[in-house]
Parts: structure tokens; C-alpha cells; sequence
């Protein structure tokens, strides 16, 4: 629950986001008439979204054995690669987002196009929704309760859509800049947890020949068939008699991502316009 619960947090308060920032600069100039079109959007990527996990789910339904922990193991590694790159993408670009969406919003309006506007809300939302779905397909597989999972993940994005609707009418000012910084920890290390796992699968699919000795096994204490060894197991990797691969791919990335992510140095913000809607101001990450 915990993980699914993290993921969609995090990435519902960027989905957040971007639809306030859309919502809100379009209240200021005075086109809420075009509100239609960035909803019809939004729902688009939330259907192409639903979609891509639909299918990685009928994907996986469909096979077995080692083929299925192979996928499973290809599917975990793309999952960290993604997800290693939106946190350093984020951190990047979130000075500048709300600034871009706006002049985005302006070249759409200025153009007489509504399917600019409706395209525009389509691609920033869809990129969110693929990566929290291919992070939640890779988590799930690991998920003690897939009922727990589910509800982790709907109270994460239910958390996440009344933050922005308190952000669009101005009801909170949200601590964004400490709350990226933290969930990003959070997201790294659920990464390393994933890229183990996934070494150990890519084993089990024989993809991978020789993970090494296991230097020890703590299978007495803390069971892999335990409520909390599989909590462990899907939140930070845990293996009770883990691989020196296994060990080495988890610090490996843990050390070098996040020393990376915590060195790498924020944007500094461009000083917003004087006549900033209080939403707008609000919603900018930084």
C-alpha cells in the first residue's frame, strides 16, 4: 500500500499541477470557455493511461514460468529508468513549468486552435500517467495485498486531486519545493528496491546466469512469505538470502542516483508576473 501510495501521490500532485496551472491561466485571461478543451484532454491521458496498464496486465496474464518473471524483470528495469529520469527531470524543469505552460497556452490561443489546447493538456498529463503506470505494474507484482495496493494507489491520487483543487482556488499554499525534495528520496529508493528485484527475476528467467554467492539469508527472522517480508520486498527490495548482484545493483544505484539527484542543483525561478493569479502562484513548484 505504501508504495502504490507514494507513487501516485507524487505523481498526482504533478498532474495537479499541470491542470491548475492550465485551469487557473485560462481563468486569468479570461477564457474559461476553453476549460472543455483541457478536460477532454486530461481524460485522453487518463484512457491511453488505463490503457497501457490494461495491456502490460493482459500481457502478463498470458504467460508463465520464466518467460513471465523475465517480463516481469524487463518490465521493473524500464520502470527505474523511467522513473530515474522523471525525478531528475522534474527537478530541472520545475522552475519553469508553470511559465511554460503558460506561453504554451497562449501560442494555442493566439492560433484560433482548440485541439492545440486539448493536445497540450493530452501530452503533459499522458507523460505522468504512462510513467505512474509503468512504476505501478512494476510494483505490483511484488504487492503483499493486491487489494492494499489498489487502495494505496486511489488514496494516493484522491489526496493528490484535493491538493489541486485547494491550489486552484487559493485555499493552500503547498510546501512543493521540500515535498518534490522528499518524495524524490522516496521514489529513488523505491527504485533501487525495484532494480533488485529485478535482477533476481531476470535470474529466474535464466536471462541472468551468475548473481553471485548470498552471503547470508534471514529467512528465520523476517519470512519472504511474511506480511512484512513482503512489505519489505516490495517497498526496499528485500531479499531474505539476496545475491552479491543483487546487493551491489541496489547500492550501486542507491549511492551514485542519489547523491546525483540530492548534488544536482535546482533552477533558479524566473520572478513571476506582477499580476500572478494567487492559484498560479500557488501551483509553481518552486
Amino acid at each position: 500500500m505504501l508504495f502504490s501510495l507514494l507513487v501516485t501521490l507524487r505523481e498526482g500532485i504533478e498532474i495537479a499541477l499541470i491542470v491548475t496551472i492550465l485551469l487557473g491561466y485560462l481563468r486569468k485571461v479570461d477564457q474559461k470557455r476553453h476549460f472543455r478543451e483541457v478536460w477532454i484532454g486530461v481524460a485522453a491521458a487518463a484512457a491511453l493511461s488505463l490503457a497501457v496498464g490494461a495491456g502490460l496486465e493482459a500481457a502478463s496474464r498470458d504467460l508463465s514460468g520464466r518467460v513471465l518473471e523475465g517480463f516481469a524483470g524487463v518490465t521493473s528495469l524500464i520502470a527505474v529508468a523511467v522513473l530515474t529520469w522523471m525525478v531528475f527531470w522534474m527537478k530541472r524543469q520545475s522552475a519553469g513549468i508553470s511559465q511554460e505552460l503558460r506561453q504554451r497556452v497562449d501560442a494555442a490561443l493566439s492560433g484560433g486552435s482548440v485541439l492545440a489546447l486539448a493536445l497540450l493538456a493530452f501530452t503533459s498529463v499522458a507523460r505522468e500517467g504512462i510513467e505512474t503506470t509503468l512504476f505501478l505494474f512494476a510494483g505490483s507484482a511484488q504487492a503483499a495485498s493486491g487489494t492494499q495496493f489498489v487502495a494505496g494507489g486511489i488514496a494516493g491520487f484522491a489526496i493528490a486531486a484535493a491538493a489541486g483543487v485547494a491550489l486552484y482556488y487559493g485555499a493552500a499554499r503547498l510546501p512543493l519545493k521540500p515535498f518534490f525534495l522528499v518524495t524524490g528520496i522516496a521514489v529513488i529508493v523505491l527504485a533501487a528496491g525495484l532494480l533488485a528485484n529485478s535482477v533476481g527475476a531476470l535470474h529466474e528467467a535464466a536471462l541472468l546466469t551468475n548473481i553471485g554467492v548470498r552471503p547470508w539469508d534471514t529467512e528465520a527472522a523476517i519470512s519472504m512469505t511474511s506480511t512484512v517480508g513482503k512489505f519489505l520486498h516490495t517497498v526496499l527490495g528485500y531479499d531474505s538470502a539476496p545475491a552479491m548482484a543483487q546487493i551491489a545493483a541496489y547500492w550501486a544505484y542507491l549511492v551514485v542516483v542519489l547523491g546525483a539527484y540530492l548534488a544536482w542543483p535546482a533552477p533558479k525561478r524566473n520572478a513571476p508576473p506582477s499580476e500572478s493569479a494567487q492559484a498560479l502562484a500557488a501551483a509553481d513548484p518552486q
